[in-house]
């Protein structure tokens, strides 16, 4: 509407040689990008009557083949806002499918179990996407609070399925399964079974990394089972450790190649302690330089109080690092084992 009355006015104002009016069917092409059809053609109508009145005022200003041309685009321009709201449509249709798919493999957990306190984070590469290959998912057991983070080889729908499978495999496994290397197992199983409808040549590039937690209730220590995924991160009070396994265990849906040893290992985790699951998108995030994100550095330098506070500082600061372009999905979970009686927030009584 501003475009049609400033080049309106500049076809009255200025001398006829200069012709604005000529302008007028930008005025509907620009129109479609951002109206339904109608307010489109409306508008191309009124470009149409101010380029009459243009005429009567100016008898040799062309006033015909301009209007042909106003006709022309509005007619255009009225076919490409319908062809647009086809595809918004369509969009809106596919974003709540992803959105149920997020709910499956990324669903909002409880923000604390007993005295522990667990937030995630989840960043994907492409900002139109919803989900990736990385996934995590938490539960409270009997056996205390079981914490799964992994990431899966490759991107795409095929991905996303695996994801969901192991996630929702993890789900049962952690309450009925003693131990986590039982649990690691029944990761495994899944991840071969839905590795199956995958053309064999695929196989090799079928595996996921993933890293098992287990806080049991009250113990002050917690148990690592990690197979082939970043090692996570302690931090107590300003002191950084990284939580190494000792001995390697099998990426899933490679034991049957490599064998199924796995290994857990167990480290001291006392109140106040943070402690930092993470995929290696994190770690492989770049700045313009090429350098990669010092995600141990950074750890270092931070005193958070509460976990969802340190996520924040690492969204923050991951996106300013990388200049907002991420080259892989990120996830992460921080943990932080606070005493029963602790005061909690108001929005967690």
């Amino acid at each position: 509407m501003v475009l049609t009355v400033i080049i309106a006015s500049l076809a009255y104002t200025t001398p006829r040689s200069m012709a604005f009016s000529r302008l007028l069917p930008a005025a509907p092409a620009l129109a479609a990008a951002m109206w339904p059809v109608l307010p489109t053609v409306l508008l191309g109508t009124v470009c149409m009557l101010l380029m009459i009145g243009l005429g009567i005022v100016f008898p040799d200003l062309g006033t015909g083949y301009t209007a042909a041309g106003i006709v022309a685009v509005t007619v255009a321009a009225a076919y490409g806002s319908h062809v647009r709201l086809q595809r918004e449509r369509t969009l809106f249709q596919v974003r709540l499918v992803a959105d149920a798919a997020q709910q499956v493999v990324l669903g909002p957990m409880p923000r604390r179990f007993g005295d522990v306190e667990i937030e995630s984070l989840y960043l994907a590469a492409a900002a139109e996407a919803r989900i990736g290959g990385d996934f995590y998912e938490v539960v409270d057991t009997q056996y205390g609070v079981r914490l799964l983070i992994g990431d899966v080889r490759g991107k795409g729908l095929p991905a996303v399925g695996q994801a969901a499978a192991m996630v929702n495999c993890f789900r049962e496994a952690a309450h009925d399964e003693a131990g986590l290397g039982c649990v690691a197992r029944r990761l495994e199983a899944s991840s071969t079974r839905h590795g199956v409808a995958s053309p064999p040549e695929d196989l090799m590039e079928r595996f996921a990394t993933a890293l098992l937690v287990e806080i049991p209730h009250g113990a002050g220590r917690i148990g690592i089972l990690n197979c082939g995924h970043p090692p996570p991160l302690l931090l107590n009070r300003g002191e950084l450790r990284v939580l190494e396994p000792t001995a390697p265990s099998p990426l899933l849906n490679l034991a049957d190649l490599i064998g199924d040893g796995y290994s857990i290992d167990t480290f001291p985790f006392a109140p106040g302690d943070h402690l930092l699951l993470f995929t290696d998108g994190v770690t492989e995030a770049r700045n313009r330089d090429g350098e990669f994100f010092p995600l141990a550095d950074w750890l270092r330098g931070q005193n958070p109080a509460r976990p969802r506070e340190l996520l924040d500082r690492l969204h923050r600061d991951l996106l300013r690092y990388s200049g907002g372009v991420l080259d892989d999905d990120i996830a992460a979970l921080a943990v932080q084992l606070v005493p029963a009686a602790a005061e909690r927030p108001p929005d967690e009584r």
